[in-house]
């Protein structure tokens, strides 16, 4: 099997659906991030729908996948807020559901001037979606073209979304941040594993600082995996499907304004055109192209990214 014909499964018309995490961020911005001890002015505050699961669905959905999210939410305003927002996105919400006992998941980020960010996160309602959850949404699933999951729910929720999923032939992508150890019997039922550099040293013992190492990492992890992109940043990524040649994507020269989501971005652009019917590789250009548009472009005007916009992109680099 050729990187190129790592294809999706057949169908009429593209579904994704996010098993994950829901968390409503606080931004701050600032000129530096805090050392140890310190306390510094910041320059500005707002609040941001996130969590990995949210920010990947509402990726997808903005790049033209028809996007159904798994999740859990609290009974209380921070709740509202990203059921608000998952709605103006395109994305379904019926199986979101609400933890009258648990907060929503919240974070808080400090993005420093060069666009650097670090964040803590409480991970709330998020630890209490179950696999009662996922089995509740077992038709959603079965009818879908591409599952998405992340490491901010329980491994158990996910290996009972996984499950599910392949015992009706669809595909499954791990995004696996974020880098925990991962059981054995959740990496058997994944079929791409979508990392960054951090990640994947910690999965691996390589350190990515080059694409060359890029692909090196991918490689050894495609002995556990099928197929694996390693993101790499600013240096672009590797994508290895097992007994195969390795493919790589330079990333495109862009200037840096927020990194913050870029890597949801990523996930939510690929999975969006691969369950669109589109090659891996193809897919894995396109979501290399989305997010360096997505990190050069300020964050109020992030949503308005379109495919025709990154497709754009992609044509000036041919």
């Amino acid at each position: 099997m050729n990187a190129g014909d790592f294809e999706p499964n057949s169908g009429s018309s593209a579904q994704v659906v996010v098993v994950g995490s829901l968390h409503l961020d606080i931004l701050v911005r600032a000129s530096a991030r805090p050392r140890k001890g310190e306390t510094l002015p910041g320059q500005s505050w707002g609040y941001k729908s996130g969590g990995k699961g949210g920010n990947q669905a509402a990726a997808a959905a903005q790049f033209g996948a028809s996007v159904s999210m798994v999740s859990r939410v609290g009974n209380d305003d921070f709740g509202v807020r990203l059921l608000e927002h998952l709605k103006s996105a395109a994305v379904d919400t019926q199986h979101v559901s609400v933890d009258v006992e648990t907060g929503s998941g919240m974070s808080v980020a400090i993005v420093d001037a060069e666009g650097d960010y670090g964040a803590v996160i409480v991970s709330g309602a998020n630890l209490h979606l179950s696999k009662a959850e996922v089995d509740k949404a077992e038709r959603l699933i079965a009818r879908a073209r591409v599952l998405v999951l992340q490491n901010e729910v329980l491994e158990v929720t996910n290996l009972a979304a996984a499950i599910l999923a392949k015992d009706h032939g669809v595909r499954v992508i791990l995004n696996a941040a974020p880098a925990r150890p991962l059981g054995s019997d959740l990496a058997a039922n994944v079929d791409l594993l979508i990392v960054n550099a951090v990640e994947a040293e910690m999965m691996c013992g390589v350190a990515v600082t080059s694409l060359s190492a890029a692909t090196r990492a991918a490689a050894i992890l495609s002995d556990q995996f099928p197929a694996v992109i390693v993101t790499a940043g600013g240096l672009g990524l590797a994508l290895a499907v097992r007994n195969e040649p390795p493919y790589t994507e330079a990333a495109h020269p862009v200037s840096m304004l927020d990194t913050h989501g870029a890597g949801d971005a990523f996930v939510g652009a690929l999975c969006a055109r691969w369950a669109n019917g589109k090659l891996l590789t193809e897919a894995a250009r396109f979501a290399n192209a989305a997010a360096a548009l997505f990190v050069s472009t300020p964050v109020k005007q992030k949503r308005a990214i379109t495919s025709d916009h990154v497709m754009q992109l992609l044509s000036e680099r041919s």
